[in-house]
């Protein structure tokens, strides 16, 4: 599924969204009722409360709370297949110039040493996600769309999906989640989804970012530009409430992960038969994201591997999770990461990326894996 960048109207967001917020006197102490479109307001003078109508120009209005916030009217409806109609959210850190008071953010992720924060949600019926959105980006921006969104699914109602393509599950928090990756054309997006409600939870939000890391979509050297959570309504959603938040960055040390590709990969040990699955995930006018899937068919076990293979022209790699992966000219090499080095007989691993796109897709024709010619799965 691909969608606009929330508060698509950058400038309708900086005139309404300020103006606003300096209208509602800036600091709730009282109930506070907002129904412009980008209105905002701050409570416990710690965070911001957003209505963020972007997606519809129907009405939407939210009853602000000293410790959050619910949707009271909430008019429009768009297509499960498409965006979300707003995203009415709390948050700490910088929203296109809007800055929760007394924020460090922007800091970079190898200063940050924890990030604590914890959430309670009341769920109605309706089409919608509460999500838990973390937003990152290569400078300390504190305008305009960032290059990485987090997005922790908490629950999901209705026939909806998150951006991109499945690409695995994973344990964090003490949690199982299924993750999505893919990009909404203005950035990129892994999105961890719960396979069930999740009412409250306390947890380090650099968890998360320590896998979308691990992953290879962002570096040590990104810069956390903003934490929020909130309810994307497709139809539906009066009385969805966050009826708590908290959250703060500590800044220290992050130090950068234990297990880090290899520069040069090892010959493998035992036969070399393959097989190699190439999946498109993910197609749009200008770009793809890809899984590659590599299964060893041989009768040894194959300790390190590097898959060789050309794209097509018109295709550049931009980013990879589960290898390194380097490009020169139209040759892709991709390298096995610390962790999916290893393959015994039958066993498979595989690896994405995301990719630039000039002209139609076309996918690459042949692959060796440690210089031996694999057979198309």
């Amino acid at each position: 599924m691909r969608r606009p960048l929330r508060a698509i109207a950058a400038a309708g967001l900086l005139a309404a969204g300020t103006i606003v917020a300096v209208a509602l006197g800036g600091n709730a102490s009282a109930d506070t009722q907002i129904c412009e479109q980008y209105g905002s307001t701050v409570i416990g003078n710690r965070y911001v409360v957003q209505n963020n109508r972007w997606g519809t120009s129907a009405q939407q209005c939210i009853n602000v709370t000293s410790t959050g916030f619910s949707i009271t009217r909430q008019d429009g409806v768009a297509p499960t297949n498409g965006a979300p109609v707003s995203y009415p959210s709390i948050f700490v850190g910088c929203h296109y110039t809007n800055c929760s008071p007394g924020t460090n953010l922007p800091v970079q992720v190898k200063n940050i040493s924890s990030a604590p924060g914890s959430i309670s949600w009341n769920y109605v019926s309706g089409t919608y996600d509460a999500a838990y959105d973390i937003w990152l980006d290569p400078s300390p921006k504190r305008d305009g769309v960032n290059q990485m969104e987090i997005m922790i699914w908490m629950n999901r109602q209705g026939s909806i999906q998150p951006i991109g393509s499945p690409v695995g599950s994973t344990s964090l928090a003490g949690r199982t989640w299924e993750v999505w990756r893919g990009s909404n054309g203005s950035n990129n997006v892994i999105s961890y989804v719960s396979p069930s409600p999740i009412p409250s939870m306390s947890f380090d939000a650099m968890a998360f970012i320590n896998d979308t890391r691990n992953r290879g979509a962002i570096t040590n050297d990104w810069y956390l530009t903003s934490i929020q959570a909130g309810f994307e309504p497709w139809q539906g959603g009066v009385g969805l409430a966050v009826t708590s938040f908290s959250q703060s960055v500590n800044t220290g040390s992050n130090p950068p992960p234990t297990t880090t590709p290899p520069t040069t990969t090892p010959p493998p040990t035992g036969g070399s038969s393959c097989s190699v699955k190439y999946t498109p995930t993910n197609v749009w006018n200008n770009g793809f994201t890809a899984e590659v899937t590599i299964t060893n068919t041989g009768s040894g076990t194959v300790n390190g591997w590097t898959l060789n293979y050309n794209l097509p022209s018109g295709q550049t790699v931009t980013n990879a999770w589960n290898a390194t992966v380097t490009q020169s000219g139209t040759a892709v090499t991709a390298r096995n990461a610390g962790y999916n080095g290893t393959l015994a007989p039958g066993a498979s691993t595989n690896f994405g990326y995301q990719a630039t796109l000039s002209g139609a897709f076309a996918a690459p024709s042949s692959f060796t894996l440690n210089g031996t010619a694999c057979a198309r799965a």
